[in-house]
């Protein structure tokens, strides 16, 4: 078993990297409150002539998601551009126009379908495809709560686009359901689902195109590090693109990777990348410089 090396801070190997492919969700914020450590480490790092890409599976346009980060005071000098999985989702609901779509997910999330054309379905009966960003409440439900009504799309086959693949997200002390959780459940009940962002490459293609406009030149991928929490997620799509990692450890871990003595324990991180087949190059609890 291959042990991610731990970090004192992100300091130690930011000379070693020209872009950073960043997660948002359990890395600079929890959704209620910004981590000011992690903040100042991504500044830093713009600083010190290095450039931060945020990559996010929010299933909204980056330019919705900007507003959030600006009312939970995330710095605007912590970043430079900014993907999402709504971004990279968009292209694939406008190949599907005009549908008809039945659409799953809270009333915020509707800025991802502005402007493509869709037509709308009441239910999978009169359907073309579903798309998904997450339960309607994500207070309260749970993705059983779907299963009757998922199972009718299965049974008509038809396709789930999930705009948003993480299973859960970091708010405040509370883990919720997110649309990863739909479409798991969805493929469980043999249903075919389709996702364009982490850990799935159409969203990576975006931010190293970013990555590149900000440089100036091609992406040299041996000096590109991906940050994040979500194992399934940004370390495993990390890994699909050949990309180093850090895994921040806590996040939607918890404590998971927190030894007796309250620091990380390599070991332990080791083993929550290897339930997901991954691996991290660097691993820290949580982000600073």
């Amino acid at each position: 078993m291959t042990l991610p090396h731990p970090l004192g801070g992100l300091g130690e190997i930011a000379g070693d990297y020209d872009l950073l492919l960043c997660d948002v969700w359990g890395v600079i914020h929890n959704g209620r409150e910004n981590f000011p450590a992690a903040c100042e480490a991504l500044t830093r790092f713009n600083q010190q002539g290095g450039h931060v890409v945020l990559i996010s599976n929010s299933p909204r346009p980056a330019s919705d998601v900007v507003a959030q980060l600006d009312r939970l005071d995330v710095p605007r000098a912590s970043w430079k551009a900014f993907v999402t999985s709504g971004d990279a989702t968009r292209a694939e609901l406008a190949r599907r126009a005009p549908g008809p779509a039945w659409v799953i997910g809270p009333e915020r999330d509707w800025p991802l379908y502005q402007g493509l054309g869709l037509d709308s379905a009441h239910g999978a009966a009169d359907a073309a495809f579903i798309s998904v960003t997450g339960p309607v409440d994500d207070e309260t439900e749970t993705p059983e709560d779907y299963r009757e009504r998922l199972a009718g799309g299965v049974a008509r086959d038809l396709e789930l686009i999930c705009a948003n693949p993480d299973r859960v997200v970091q708010r405040g002390d509370r883990l919720i359901y997110c649309g990863g959780a739909l479409a798991d459940l969805y493929a469980s009940l043999g249903g075919r689902v389709t996702m364009a962002g982490k850990p799935f490459g159409p969203i990576y293609q975006l931010a190293v195109s970013e990555g590149e406009r900000l440089l100036g030149r091609p992406v040299n991928r041996a000096r590109v590090l991906c940050i994040g929490d979500g194992v399934a997620t940004d370390v495993l799509g990390a890994n699909r693109q050949g990309l180093d990692c850090l895994f921040i450890a806590r996040g939607i871990h918890g404590d998971a990777a927190r030894g007796p003595d309250g620091r990380l324990d390599p070991a332990r991180a080791a083993g929550l990348l290897r339930a997901e087949t991954t691996y991290a190059r660097y691993a820290m609890l949580d982000l600073t410089w």
